[in-house]
């Protein structure tokens, strides 16, 4: 399979950056008929397109077709949905920025970002993820101070990238 283009990408569907929306420009088999919308949300709820016999997110798509290039990554600017492909929803990041942007965990029981309860110690402790690492941030008497912490430490490496959950 060739990489997918701008050119390529355009003579098949057409993307309003207002609405986010792509349309099939021409029948692409099945469905996908000229003048219908493309896509559908996945499991995670990004959009996910097939093109060319390969899938692709949304809002990777969008950043192409606008842009002309593949972007390293794409992040979902704070208060927006996974699902929201309109432009002004992303923005072009590195990985441990899109990182930053992510919201709490499932599986975190303390209610913070960045905060757990380290039962050998009787205390909270705060760290953050910092390119493949986790960085410990201390030890805290509450889960307030813990998150804190937290929220220092990721608005000084993660900078606008900066999520507290």
């Amino acid at each position: 399979m060739k990489p997918l283009t701008q050119e390529r990408l355009k003579e098949l569907l057409h993307y309003d950056p207002r609405t986010g929306v792509f349309t099939n420009r021409i029948w692409r088999g099945g469905t996908a008929r000229a003048g219908t919308p493309a896509g559908s949300i996945n499991a995670q709820g990004y959009v996910q397109i097939y093109v060319d016999g390969g899938n692709y997110y949304g809002h990777r798509l969008a950043w192409l077709y606008v842009h002309g290039t593949w972007p390293y990554a794409v992040d979902h600017k704070r208060g927006y949905s996974k699902g929201d492909t309109r432009l002004r929803a992303l923005r072009e990041c590195t990985y441990p920025q899109n990182g930053g942007n992510r919201g709490m965990n499932s599986n975190n029981t303390s209610g913070f970002k960045g905060v757990s309860w380290d039962s050998a110690r009787g205390k909270w402790k705060a760290q953050i993820g910092t390119r493949k690492t986790h960085q410990f941030l201390g030890r805290f008497d509450t889960p307030e101070e813990a998150h804190a912490a937290y929220c220092r430490a990721a608005d000084a490496y993660y900078g606008d990238f900066s999520h507290h959950g």
